[in-house]
């Protein structure tokens, strides 16, 4: 039986650390590199409070959906966290990068990405991930919900198109590829 629920309980932040290294590390990894610090950057950083989770009946991660709200970010941090983590030097050069991947805009509600643990793959949490973050924009007051994905995850792009979700713009990163290990970002958004 898969049970969901609303926060990240705090006695798994490390496996749900280790799952969103896992899933985004591909992308994430030359700027937020090398891992030892990217994990202790993320162990910092994760809002429980803004996750939905997928939990088993022993109470294992399955997977989770961040969200991004006026208070925060699943897992953004702040330039703080960086100059912390990563030093002075290390946040000078990483903080413009990371700045171009960001976006502020509050028009939709902005899923702060979603993983799936690769065993429990293919049980429909992912699916069932994203109705709860819908049901979560829709609590939220929001008329739609809106994500970004890499143009190499053709997996997750399918995913979003069967659940609804709609290109709405092709950012290509020009030069940035060889930063982050994509050639574009695709925004998606579904009207609730």
């Amino acid at each position: 039986m898969i049970h969901y629920q609303h926060g990240l309980p705090e006695h798994l932040r490390p496996q749900a650390v280790a799952l969103y290294w896992h899933a985004f590390g591909g992308k994430l990894g030359t700027v937020m590199g090398p891992a030892p610090k990217a994990l202790h950057f993320l162990t910092r950083v994760l809002r429980a409070n803004h996750a939905i989770v997928a939990l088993d009946d022993a109470g294992n991660l399955l997977g989770m959906a961040g969200f991004k709200t006026a208070a925060g970010s699943f897992a953004g941090g702040e330039i703080a966290d960086i100059r912390h983590v990563y030093g002075s030097f290390g946040a000078a050069w990483r903080l413009p990068l990371l700045w171009m991947l960001s976006d502020d805009e509050q028009a939709h509600f902005l899923l702060d990405g979603i993983c799936v643990a690769p065993a429990a793959r293919g049980l429909g949490i992912g699916s069932a991930l994203m109705t709860a973050i819908e049901a979560e924009a829709r609590a939220r007051g929001y008329a739609s919900v809106r994500l970004d994905v890499i143009d190499s995850n053709w997996r997750a792009k399918a995913l979003y198109q069967r659940l609804g979700y709609r290109v709405a713009k092709i950012q290509n990163l020009g030069m940035l590829r060889h930063a982050f290990g994509f050639r574009a970002a695709i925004t998606m958004v579904k009207m609730l």
